[in-house]
């Protein structure tokens, strides 16, 4: 396994490979699709099986329209699969059971049935064409399709968390083995390098993802974690939460927001930002980018989240920063 910085720049500039640690919910019955887009931030009633319109981002959320957890949805035609933090699926799964009363919808979580690797960086597509998955060119953001990696039969989805072109490979977990020594084989000649989670966080602070345990819990709303235009769709009936939603987008402005963080020296999350020794917002997550050295992400108080201004940590200055951090090599 290479060193993260390593991986974090062949992420940039070429491609990496990692395993992402991921539960994996499916939602069955014959009232699947009625019952989800119930829970859910996403239109769960407009995916399709295919590559355009198969899966998208979502929230789920407690009724006061706080984040229990995000997550991403994939319509499969005959259930819907959840793809959310491995730490959240029991409780997830828990807690949709409780909202399960007289409808035909059976949960199961598939999290130990299912491998997982990630394809991440500007030559992701090229990588995985080669490799057998050439559908991987006609997948939209969020949707996936059913391919062939070397002798491998896997889902193929348009996701990642690096802001580069990503995309997770959902294999039996007895033939991941052989996909990743694929993935080796045909991605070295792209520059192809194997990374960790260290990396693999790395990149998320970079393209400023927030991510369940750190910037997103039952304390945070969407609009305060900037996923109101991401995560939200304002043109479906109700869900769990959708009421305190719709109010603050009519609102306009939340007290607190999301944003990028610059250290001088690597601080670590949950040191608290000052300001004029006034308490304005805490440290979520830190990192020391080998692109742009120590950084980070935070909540502050809206009058102080415009990128420049100067407030305080433990570890001295602090600059607050326009997000991402690192735009993508790709669009």
């Amino acid at each position: 396994m290479s060193d993260p910085a390593r991986a974090v720049r062949a992420a940039r500039q070429a491609v990496a490979l990692f395993e992402p640690e991921r539960g994996l919910l499916a939602v069955e019955g014959g009232d699947r699709l009625r019952w989800l887009d119930g829970m859910i931030s996403a239109d769960v009633s407009a995916l399709a099986p295919g590559p355009r319109r198969s899966g998208a981002y979502a929230l789920f959320l407690t009724p006061k329209g706080r984040i229990v957890a995000d997550l991403h949805v994939l319509q499969l035609g005959d259930s819907l699969w959840l793809d959310l933090a491995a730490e959240a699926a029991t409780a997830v799964l828990e807690r949709l059971e409780g909202y399960v009363v007289a409808d035909d919808v059976t949960l199961r979580d598939l999290s130990t049935d299912w491998g997982r690797l990630c394809v991440e960086g500007p030559s992701a597509v090229d990588v995985l064409a080669r490799a057998g998955a050439e559908a991987v060119v006609e997948l939209a953001p969020g949707a996936w399709s059913r391919v062939r990696v070397g002798e491998t039969e896997l889902l193929l989805a348009a996701y990642g968390w690096s802001g580069e072109p990503g995309f997770q490979l959902f294999a039996a977990r007895g033939a991941v083995a052989a996909l990743r020594q694929t993935l080796r084989q045909v991605g070295a000649r792209y520059g192809l390098v194997e990374g960790d989670l260290a990396a693999l966080e790395i990149l998320r602070v970079e393209a400023g993802i927030p991510k369940l345990g750190a910037e997103l819990d039952e304390q945070v709303l969407p609009a305060e974690a900037g996923l109101t235009e991401v995560a939200i769709c304002f043109d479906k009936g109700c869900y769990v939460g959708q009421e305190i939603v719709a109010r603050l987008d009519a609102r306009g402005r939340v007290q607190h927001r999301l944003v990028g963080l610059r250290f001088e020296s690597i601080a670590e999350a949950g040191q608290s930002l000052r300001a004029q020794e006034r308490e304005v917002g805490e440290v979520t997550s830190a990192c020391l980018s080998p692109h742009v050295g120590p950084i980070g992400l935070g909540y502050v108080r809206r009058d102080f989240a415009e990128p420049g201004t100067l407030l305080e940590a433990e570890v001295g200055p602090v600059r607050v920063s326009a997000l991402p951090f690192v735009a993508p090599e790709t669009p």
